[in-house]
């Protein structure tokens, strides 16, 4: 294992290394329990799966909490992320473009990327496989396709619905008519799924730190205006409740979107969850990989082609024990209506009441904002009747 000391705050109980795992070199954080397990058995394995724009690094503030439980703490840099790298790509950082092969990022690939490193790591069975934003839909197929593997999942600030149905194409439907309404409206995923949306990204106006201070600032529940609510029937017009950075002005790039509500720079300075150092692991690491290799899975998401590989899975419930967590202040939980119940009502078999949990102050960052709250439900869910 090697040193991480360049990373800003970064416990040193955590070690960075890598694995060779299919055709990826995968970059992992991984913090190992204080007491070593007894011979011949395993610390039991948590994997922690990121989101968009995100890192390993994001989990930085939970794993030796969790670690210090008595687990095996894994987070990896996914698919086109951070350091994970193509096989053979001489650089120190990968970095993809538009006309790449989307092949690897569909769904199905990704779960087997989480798949393999799990076996990589010496293990057959995971505790519990937690997955933030689109690390939530990485995560829950998971948990669906290999419940022999993933013995619980945890959904963090987006729902898990399961494989795509009719359903999913009528959402997309209605997205596709948003930029008929008045004022004309488009979906960030549509957004981010054009050759642009890595442009734009990559060199917005304001300098690459600013925009991402300010598209971390107005998804936290710092943002005043973070105040979700379920919306009801699904419709055009109730996509328009959500805020700017979900439903963006048809001719605004993310980098203008965000840049209205972007914190001052007393707030900047004065944040505690998320530091100006901190900030900068995220600044230098996309400067030199982009935003692509991320942007992809949108791409993927927004193509039927991609997905038709799931459609076997049609129908299958999540049988393992499922939580979800988010922040209170985040959108995120709400952005697709009626996602929410499905998920807990016909997604997920095992999630039970109390295993849905919105933290109060919070908004889509959880595990950055409020860790503290974020390890005590992770433990006591793993420590469950049927979390454990």
């Amino acid at each position: 294992m090697s040193s991480t000391s360049h990373y800003p705050n970064l416990p040193s109980e955590i070690k960075s290394r890598s694995l060779a795992i299919n055709d990826l070199d995968v970059h992992i954080l991984e913090a190992l329990p204080a007491t070593a397990p007894k011979p011949g058995t395993q610390s039991p394995l948590l994997i922690l799966l990121h989101g968009f724009p995100e890192l390993a690094y994001s989990w930085r503030k939970v794993m030796v909490p969790l670690s210090a439980a008595g687990y095996h703490v894994v987070a990896p840099d996914q698919r086109g992320y951070g350091h994970t790298k193509r096989r053979g790509t001489q650089n120190k950082h990968d970095r993809y473009t538009f006309t790449d092969d989307l092949a690897p990022f569909r769904m199905l690939n990704l779960a087997t990327d989480v798949v393999s490193l799990v076996y990589a790591l010496g293990y057959t069975s995971v505790a519990a496989v937690i997955g933030h934003d689109y690390g939530s839909a990485v995560a829950g197929h998971c948990a669906l396709i290999r419940p022999d593997i993933f013995k619980s999942v945890v959904l963090m600030s987006a729902p898990y619905t399961g494989p795509p149905t009719p359903s999913t194409f009528a959402v997309k439907t209605l997205i596709e008519g948003l930029p008929s309404l008045v004022p004309p409206r488009k979906h960030y995923v549509v957004y981010y799924s054009t050759p642009e949306a890595n442009i734009d990204m990559s060199d917005p106006p304001q300098g690459l730190h600013a925009f991402l201070r300010a598209y971390y600032h107005a998804k936290s529940g710092d943002w005043h205006n973070n105040v979700p609510r379920p919306l009801g029937a699904l419709s055009a017009a109730a996509l328009a409740q959500l805020p700017l950075y979900y439903v963006m002005n048809l001719k605004e790039t993310m980098s203008e979107t965000v840049a209205r509500d972007a914190p001052s720079t007393d707030e900047a300075a004065n944040n505690a969850w998320l530091t100006e150092a901190e900030l900068g692991v995220y600044a230098a690491v996309y400067a030199e990989t982009g935003f692509q290799g991320g942007l992809n899975r949108y791409r993927c998401a927004t193509d039927a082609r991609w997905s038709e590989d799931l459609r076997v899975f049609r129908g299958k419930r999540i049988e393992v024990p499922a939580m979800f967590l988010s922040g209170k202040s985040d959108w995120g939980v709400y952005q697709v209506p009626g996602a929410v119940d499905t998920m807990r009502r016909e997604t997920c078999a095992k999630m039970r009441e109390e295993d849905f949990v919105l933290v109060e102050g919070a908004g889509h960052w959880v595990q950055q904002e409020a860790p503290g709250e974020v390890v005590k439900h992770l433990l006591r869910f793993l420590s469950g009747p049927e979390g454990s």
